[in-house]
């Protein structure tokens, strides 16, 4: 029987990202003095995001409240679910909870970071329940591309939110057990309050293939390749991906290269942990796969994105040091374009086919994401009294919001959020009753938020239309001495454009008489400069239609 909520104080659900992007995951569960966090997700920054390196989550609510926070639970390993723990947890340092592999992926980074002896870690088994404060979080099975994926059964004196994490429906995973449907109709038949669902794939009708279909079209390939080098590029996270490439290797006896620094990383974390097996002699150095003919080598490589850095874009453009590209190869992408990378992996392939080499990337990739009737499946057994999709762009939450409605679901139970909204539950009432500030932190080198919407605008306009630097000296009774010198990048190409760049020599000179005509004798250089930079962008726009960043500096000379 379903315990009384009466006199319980409100239950707040608050995404601080992971809503209207893919990408980004991390959402509050609040009672009283009790937050968890779950997940703690990087995005990747948008093209005219110069020189970002990373986007990570706005965590300042976490921050002014710090004292309730009792620690982050995490879904899995994949960086939109993690990437930004390293970052998050100096600001935040409080537990962290996961399963095996997603903790041995986690510890890695926090190595990287020098956080390991500074972070509490608690690995958590399949069915384990937590308690953190008020809050009591139960781990159960699910199968994504990722091996130890959970979702989440969260206690509270409001009732039970279930969060599937990222999650899909493999009767025949390559590791590991199916997922528990059973656990999940037990939670149903207690009385789930909401459903905190995976929306990327619920545009998809049907099922997702299970990844052992992958397997299949796989072995296919070595086949039909018998007389050629296999490179095969994948995510590098995908390690059941891995395992079968690895396994259909040993059974054409091909010996099996790493390349890609994630892919070799995770690949060492998921052997030490048992999630991943090879037969001895399986793996070579990249620097001996040349001791065996082309026929028997197979690269596992990173780069199936057309990340620009990554291994397989610089075998692509030749500048990887180890790996040349020949008609010998055939090179297959084992994943689909993440929405917004279609161009830069068709420019990879592209050139991968201008060095003679075959390209594969038809059926070489399953999906890790639940479609429509595996979403109607989870709903049917959780019975949730809400539903509140997660995981995905407005259109992805659209889409599940629809599947809730063919349910049965009527518009008062279905809640889209959006990042920043509090959503609060009170005698199993739902409604938004604020928001809470949220937005991105831009992470460039080492520097995390010191790059802010200011310096990316600069950074902007010098890729629009460059920069002019003009140099002059005025001495001591503020005469021009030396200058004005014009120094451009990115507007005009200097040899070609003498007339116009005599020109604003010209304007320049003008503006500095006219500004000494005006100021009365209390000349103020930050006045002048305004003058000149005023003046020039204004004769620069009239006679190009440009507006590049004009920089006069005023030297005080002896």
């Amino acid at each position: 029987m379903k315990k009384s909520t009466e006199g319980a104080s409100p239950l707040r659900i608050i995404p601080l990202g992971g809503l209207e992007q893919i990408g980004m995951n991390i959402t509050v569960i609040e009672y009283e003095d009790s937050i968890i966090v779950v997940d703690c997700g990087l995005g990747f920054p948008e093209d005219d995001m110069y020189g970002v390196d990373l986007v990570i989550p706005d965590v300042t609510y976490l921050q002014e409240n710090i004292e309730k926070v009792k620690g982050f639970v995490i879904t899995h390993g994949h960086e939109d679910h993690i990437g930004a723990l390293p970052y998050i947890l100096k600001q935040i340092n409080v537990p962290v909870y996961a399963t095996r592999l997603t903790m041995g992926i986690i510890e890695r980074k926090l190595e990287e970071h020098g956080l390991m002896d500074s972070t509490i870690r608690k690995t958590i088994n399949f069915g384990q329940t937590i308690t953190l404060g008020a809050l009591h979080v139960e781990f159960i099975r699910t199968n994504h591309s990722i091996v130890d994926a959970a979702a989440l059964a969260i206690y509270t004196p409001q009732g039970i939110i279930v969060h599937t994490g990222d999650f899909k429906v493999d009767y025949t995973p390559v590791f590991g057990d199916a997922i528990d449907l059973q656990r999940f109709g037990e939670l149903g038949k207690k009385g789930v309050l909401a459903l905190m669902c995976d929306s990327t794939n619920a545009e998809r009708p049907g099922f997702t293939p299970s990844e052992r279909t992958v397997g299949n079209t796989l072995r296919n390939i070595f086949e039909e390749q018998k007389h050629k080098r296999l490179i095969i590029a994948t995510f590098a996270s995908n390690v059941d991906r891995v395992q079968q490439i690895i396994n259909i290797a040993h059974e054409y006896g091909r010996k099996v290269a790493i390349e890609g620094r994630s892919m070799v990383s995770i690949i060492e974390t998921a052997l030490n942990l048992e999630r991943l097996s090879a037969p001895e002699d399986t793996f070579v150095d990249l620097d001996k796969l040349r001791d065996y003919p082309d026929e028997k080598q197979v690269i596992i490589t990173t780069g199936s994105q057309g990340e620009r850095l990554a291994a397989l874009s610089r075998m692509a453009n030749g500048t990887h040091k180890k790996v040349v590209i020949t008609p010998r190869d055939a090179v297959v992408f084992s994943s689909h374009p993440i929405p917004g990378n279609e161009k830069p992996v068709t420019k990879i392939i592209n050139e991968i086919f201008l060095k003679g080499a075959d390209v594969i990337f038809q059926d070489t990739h399953v999906s890790g994401h639940a479609c429509t009737e595996e979403i109607k499946l989870i709903y049917s057994l959780t019975r949730p009294k809400y539903a509140l999709p997660v995981h995905g762009e407005y259109r992805h939450l659209k889409a599940q919001a629809k599947i809730a409605e063919s349910l049965g679901y009527d518009s008062d139970h279905i809640i889209i959020m959006h990042s920043g909204d509090v959503l609060e539950f009170e005698n199993e009432k739902a409604d938004i009753v604020s928001q809470v500030q949220r937005g991105v932190v831009f992470v460039d080198g080492l520097g995390v938020g010191d790059v802010g919407n200011a310096v990316l605008r600069d950074r902007q306009k010098l890729a629009a239309d460059g920069i002019m630097v003009i140099v002059m000296a005025i001495d001591a009774e503020e005469r021009v001495v030396s200058g004005p010198e014009i120094i451009t990048r990115g507007f005009v190409y200097v040899k070609e454009a003498d007339e116009l760049l005599e020109d604003i020599r010209m304007v320049v000179d003008d503006s500095v008489v006219d500004y000494y005509e005006r100021c009365n004798e209390n000349v103020d250089h930050g006045r002048l400069r305004n003058n000149i930079k005023d003046a020039v962008t204004e004769f620069i726009w009239k006679k190009t239609k440009r507006r590049p960043m004009v920089l006069p500096v005023i030297l005080e000379a002896d």
